[in-house]
């Protein structure tokens, strides 16, 4: 995709008679290569304030921390060694017998995701990522693995981890073991697992990573801490969450930073797709597996207004709950005044709510002292990335009481008998305790293997060592590649409207500070 590939890494399909018939901006991009449409330099994206990023710093110790097993089996999957079909015991996943029924997760997952599919199809004979050695430390579900088929199919080699110790499907796990893929990940990790596995995709015998795919920073941050001669020989980081990208912020702002990363987590088809559309049909999947709760009267509480919080509160005042917004930003409480939302401090409401949800990207946006004053039977969970937005360290405590009480369910309960209901011990309730729209995912996940093919394939200079943004244009040829499926038509600038625009005729048709 680097402007300068002279190859032609467009993979051209067989059209259907009804294909022909396309409006000329898709035919124009059926017959597109990337070096033809992502020629364009790349913004170098401005720093954002560290006061109002996600969560811990480099100095801190990990996203995940007080976790434990939840594995029914006493026995770790490190201490069960198990082979595939091949006799590859390169892998570490909770039961390689699941690996028929991920398969069919997967398949499923293909269904939805035809612009990653078609991503793949058509850049499988160029091989774009060709020696590129990529860790990739995601969340490990159906469609994340057929992201990482697909930067296999493109060239890659890859080891994988979770991200998540709650999120792994474990069908999906062993179905990616089986195919060959060195993965180490099993739903209900502890935390010294949690590293171990992150640190077998690192330091394999032989294996120099060059790429970094990441969610959430953990595994560039064990790279830059214990690693780092590896860290400073890498080609590129893809960054997909606010959390991670807080990281590199932090690294960039202390000239740590001694590789350029890419930030997907602010690119267009990031925020205004998987951030709303995907939290907006999640939240309400996550609150219905674990609760069973109604929602219409109930008073809930989302703390943060972005896209993320966006979702939640349309999604929930659409099945007539009472919603409540918490925000630090004078913009964004002014947007959730417009539509229809109180803005209000969590101190005034958070003795009568029902459920409260973070979604700020940020540390101890709940306290100790906030959870002591909620109401017997309040619903709290997280919809961010990091488990530190909900203090669940200071629940820890020998004047409480834990009981599991279903999968990823806790009542913590008081001296004086209130309880409240915890979902996934303040992880990402969406992907601990549901599932996400394929769909969504697949903009998503075509915009991570963009942004690793741009920076495998830049020429030296191209980046400095900071943070970018996608170009607008990279922005867009995802969302045209999401298009058909829906049979959208485009319309076509003349000459003239481009000229007057200021704009080419193929694009890009917003200016970088074009806000969507």
């Amino acid at each position: 995709m680097a402007g300068t590939e002279s190859a032609d890494h467009t993979h051209h399909i067989q059209k259907s008679p009804a294909a022909a018939q396309k409006p000329p901006n898709l035919r124009a991009l059926e017959g597109m290569t990337f070096s033809e449409s992502m020629s364009r330099r790349p913004p170098r994206l401005r720093r954002r304030s560290i006061s109002v990023s996600s969560t811990d710093s480099y100095g801190s110790t990990a996203s995940y921390t007080d976790s434990y097993s939840s594995d029914e089996d006493e026995i770790s999957p490190r201490e069960r060694p198990q082979k595939n079909s091949k006799g590859s015991s390169d892998f570490c996943v909770k039961n390689i017998k699941l690996a028929d029924f991920g398969r069919r997760e997967i398949e499923i997952a293909e269904q939805e995701m035809p612009g990653l599919m078609l991503l793949r199809k058509r850049n499988c004979t160029d091989k774009p990522l060709e020696g590129a050695k990529i860790v990739a430390c995601t969340h490990v579900t159906a469609q994340a693995a057929v992201l990482i088929e697909t930067l296999a199919a493109l060239g890659a080699q890859i080891r994988w981890s979770a991200c998540n110790i709650y999120s792994t499907q474990n069908e999906v796990a062993a179905a990616m073991a089986e195919a060959g893929f060195p993965i180490f990940a099993w739903k209900g990790e502890s935390e010294e697992d949690f590293w171990w596995c992150i640190e077998k995709c690192i330091t394999a015998p032989g294996y120099q990573p060059n790429m970094v795919l990441d969610d959430g920073g953990d595994a560039t941050h064990l790279m830059y801490k214990k690693f780092n001669g590896t860290f400073n020989t890498l080609k590129g980081i893809v960054e997909e969450s606010v959390t991670g990208v807080h990281r590199l912020y932090q690294l960039s702002k202390q000239s740590k930073l001694t590789v350029p990363a890419m930030n997907v987590n602010d690119s267009v088809t990031k925020t205004k797709f998987d951030n709303l559309y995907c939290c907006r049909e999640s939240i309400l999947d996550s609150l219905k597996r674990t609760t069973d709760v109604m929602f219409g009267g109930k008073q809930v509480l989302v703390c943060g207004y972005g896209e993320v919080g966006k979702g939640c509160c349309f999604a929930l005042k659409g099945l007539g709950a009472i919603v409540y917004v918490t925000e630090i930003d004078p913009i964004c409480a002014l947007q959730a005044c417009m539509d229809g939302f109180k803005c209000v401090k969590i101190e005034e409401l958070v003795k009568h709510i029902d459920i409260l949800i973070t979604c700020t990207g940020n540390k101890h946006v709940v306290t100790r002292e906030h959870l002591d004053r909620l109401k017997n039977g309040c619903i709290v969970c997280n919809m961010g990335h990091s488990n530190t937005e909900i203090d669940v360290a200071s629940l820890r405590t020998s004047d409480l009481t834990w009981e599991k009480v279903r999968t990823q369910v806790d009542h913590i309960i008081w001296p004086d008998g209130k309880r409240i209901v915890l979902l996934a011990e303040g992880r990402l309730v969406n992907l601990s305790c549901s599932s996400v729209p394929s769909f969504v995912v697949s903009i998503t996940a075509t915009t991570q293997a963009i942004a690793l093919i741009e920076l495998y394939k830049a020429p030296p200079g191209r980046y400095k060592h900071d943070v970018y943004l996608l170009p607008k244009k990279m922005d867009e040829y995802v969302a045209m590649l999401h298009l058909p499926t829906f049979d959208a038509h485009l319309t076509e600038l003349s000459d003239d409207q481009a000229k007057y625009l200021g704009v080419n005729k193929t694009g890009p048709f917003k200016p970088n500070y074009y806000r969507y």
